[in-house]
């Protein structure tokens, strides 16, 4: 395989080292991260291990929109399951020794095989490594304990923060070419318009009791907010004012 700039997105388990899930992404995307998306795998996950009590990540895009005054999927979707998010300091991967000390093991691990011929082999080969690393490898830390025994034998922490009050709702979309999409709520069809500068993009739309908020998948912005209003058939975005918005005809 030609060499390709790559990084590897993991989810590990402090207190028993064990590595939930490794994955690849393209450096020249790096607001979308892998073809799943952070919030993506964070419901991958969940299936397997359920949902933490809290996060604690760097400050790429793919995980805080922080230092950009806003919010990106990944941070919106924790706040609704009430989980805590926490973010290393700026320039100190220190905070994220654990990981920083895996992804050491993972590269030398990946020196010793034979270059991968496509990314999809790569994949394989970082699959066939967490398999190894959390159910063949003893570790010294945890008294020569595989990772998976000793994940097996803690209390699992869940969120305790709670999720927001009220019912919630996720889902994916594709925009139609005037940068629409429709949301069925009640047994009754609704229809939001995002804006026509966003037509065809992909979406996830995540919805309470009183909202509608639309997110792109490719780069985890908040493209609209939409209140939910019953009696209505369409849902204009809150964050255009009223009006005939630039378009074409409608």
């Amino acid at each position: 395989m030609d060499r390709e700039p790559t990084t590897f997105y993991s989810a590990a388990s402090p207190a028993s080292c064990l590595c939930n899930s490794i994955i690849f992404g393209d450096l020249h995307r790096p607001h979308s991260g892998h073809r799943r998306h952070r919030h993506q795998e964070l419901f991958a996950t969940a299936e397997d291990h359920g949902f933490p009590a809290s996060t604690l990540t760097d400050n790429g895009r793919v995980y805080t929109a922080r230092f950009g005054g806003g919010k990106n999927a990944f941070e919106y979707l924790l706040a609704v399951l009430g989980i805590i998010q926490k973010n290393g300091h700026p320039g100190h991967p220190q905070t994220q020794g654990k990981v920083e000390r895996f992804h050491q093991t993972l590269k030398k691990w990946l020196t010793q095989q034979s270059a991968a011929a496509n990314l999809v082999d790569l994949q394989t080969q970082l699959d066939r490594f967490r398999d190894l690393y959390n159910h063949h490898r003893p570790h010294r830390e945890l008294d020569r304990r595989t990772p998976a025994t000793a994940y097996r034998a803690l209390p699992k922490a869940e969120p305790t923060g709670g999720p927001r009050p009220g019912h919630y709702r996720l889902r994916y979309d594709r925009l139609d070419q005037l940068g629409k999409m429709s949301f069925r709520r009640a047994g009754r069809m609704h229809h939001l318009g995002i804006g026509y500068a966003h037509a065809r993009k992909r979406v996830l739309a995540i919805a309470d009791e009183t909202t509608v908020t639309v997110i792109e998948l490719e780069t985890a912005e908040i493209l609209s907010t939409h209140l939910i209003e019953p009696t209505k058939t369409y849902w204009r975005t809150q964050q255009k004012s009223p009006g005939r918005w630039p378009g074409p005809p409608q």
